[in-house]
């Protein structure tokens, strides 16, 4: 009778614990690629090839 009742609980429980550990595993993990995204050239490669935009549209 308790044997019966515990491995009701059992493929719940598994679930449970799997997902938990999943959503530890994930919120340890230092990396976050969208906090390095780049959105484009930024002022060092302006400040280069601002020059050779100018000669060309001469």
């Amino acid at each position: 009778m308790l044997l019966a009742s515990l491995t009701l609980f059992r493929q719940p429980l598994n679930f449970i614990a799997s997902k938990w550990l999943t959503l530890i595993r994930i919120a340890g993990n230092p990396y976050r690629p969208e906090l390095h995204y780049m959105r484009g050239p930024g002022p060092k490669w302006h400040a280069r090839y601002q020059a050779s935009r100018l000669d060309r549209a001469r």
